[in-house]
C-alpha cells in the first residue's frame, strides 16, 4: 500500500491539526512542543508541511525524517525544509522544547528569502542535528523569544522587517554552531573524509565508467549514510572543496592518464569516462586546467 501524505499548506492549518491555540501571526509561529505534542492526533503518520520549522526538543521516542529515524533524548536543534516529509511516532513524548514555523511567504522578496538555499542545514538528515550547549542553547532562546515578543506586538510597517532580522540573526547563529561542531567531531569527520576519498579512488579504478556512468554527490552520500548537503559541507571545513569539486579533480587526474597513455581520441575518452557528450568534458577539463583537453595533449 502506498504511503499517505498529510499536507499542510499553512501555519494554521498544523495549528488547526493540533487543536492547538490560532497562530498569532499568519506567517510565522513559535509553540511550546510539550503543549503541541500532548494536542496532536496519535497516529502513526507521514506529514509534508509548507513551511520551515526549526524544533529544539528533547523527547522519548522516536521520530522518522527523511530516511531514517532519530532520538531526540540528548536534546538537539532540527531544521527542515517545506514539503520535508516527517513522521512522529504514535509513542512520542516531548519532555521540553519548542518549534518554530516559517512561512516562506514572510521572506519572500527579502534579503533571507533570496538567500535562504544558503543555510544547507534544512536539507540535513535528523543524525546531522546540531546539539548545542547550554550556552548555545541561551543564545538561541534569546533569539526566538525576541522572534515571538516582535510578531505578538500590534504590526505596524515595522514589523515584518525585524521578524525576518531576528530570523536571519537565529540562522547565522546556527551557522556558527554548525561549524563548531563539524571541528569538535574532527575524529570522527576525519574518518568521513578519508572513507570519501577512498571510494571516490575505487569508483574511478574501473576501466570504464561508460556503463556507471560519472558518479554524482548522492551516490557518495548514499554509501556514507550522510546526506548529500551534509556531506558536501564537511568536505568544504576539511578540504576546502565540496563534493563535486572532489569527483571532478578526480575524474581530471584520471583523464590526463587517458590523454597521455593512450591514442584514443578526445570524444572515446569522453564517453569512457562516462560523459554522453563530448563537449560538456571538454568544458569542464578546461575549466579545471586552462587548456582543452587537445592542447593539454599537444604538450606531451
Amino acid at each position: 500500500m502506498p504511503d499517505q501524505y498529510t499536507d499542510l499548506q499553512s501555519i494554521s492549518d498544523m495549528h488547526k491539526l493540533v487543536q492547538y491555540t490560532p497562530p498569532k501571526h499568519p506567517l510565522v509561529s513559535l509553540v511550546d512542543h510539550a503543549d503541541f505534542y500532548a494536542c496532536r492526533p496519535r497516529t502513526d503518520t507521514l506529514y509534508r508541511f509548507g513551511f520551515y520549522t526549526i524544533s529544539c526538543k528533547k523527547f522519548e521516542g522516536t521520530m522518522k525524517y527523511g530516511k531514517g529515524y532519530y532520538d531526540f533524548n540528548e536534546g538537539s536543534l532540527m531544521f527542515t525544509a517545506p514539503w520535508q516529509v516527517i513522521s512522529p511516532g504514535p509513542d512520542v513524548v516531548v519532555d521540553e522544547g519548542w518549534a518554530l514555523f516559517i512561512h516562506p511567504d514572510l521572506i519572500h522578496g527579502t534579503d533571507l528569502g533570496r538567500k535562504i538555499h544558503q543555510y544547507s542545514f534544512f536539507n540535513y538528515e535528523t543524525n546531522e542535528a546540531l546539539h548545542i550547549s547550554e550556552e548555545e542553547k541561551l543564545i538561541i532562546k534569546d533569539c526566538v523569544a525576541k522572534i515571538e515578543r516582535e510578531y505578538s506586538q500590534n504590526l505596524d510597517k515595522h514589523s515584518q522587517g525585524l521578524i525576518v532580522s531576528n530570523i536571519e540573526l537565529l540562522l547565522n547563529y546556527c551557522n556558527r554552531f554548525y561549524d563548531r561542531q563539524f571541528y569538535t567531531r574532527a575524529k570522527v569527520n576525519s574518518d568521513v573524509v578519508q572513507q570519501f576519498e577512498k571510494l571516490l579512488k575505487e569508483y574511478f579504478l574501473q576501466d570504464t565508467l561508460i556503463e556507471a556512468g560519472l558518479p554524482g554527490v548522492k551516490y557518495f552520500a548514499s554509501r556514507l549514510n550522510l546526506s548529500p548537503h551534509y556531506l558536501s559541507d564537511l568536505l568544504n571545513k576539511f578540504t576546502g572543496k565540496t563534493t563535486q569539486e572532489h569527483i571532478h579533480l578526480e575524474m581530471i587526474d584520471k583523464a590526463k592518464s587517458m590523454l597521455w597513455g593512450t591514442n584514443n581520441s578526445i570524444s572515446e575518452i569522453a564517453y569512457d569516462l562516462g560523459f554522453e557528450h563530448p563537449s560538456h568534458f571538454t568544458k569542464i577539463f578546461k575549466s579545471k586546467t586552462g587548456k582543452s583537453p587537445s592542447e593539454y595533449r599537444g604538450l606531451n
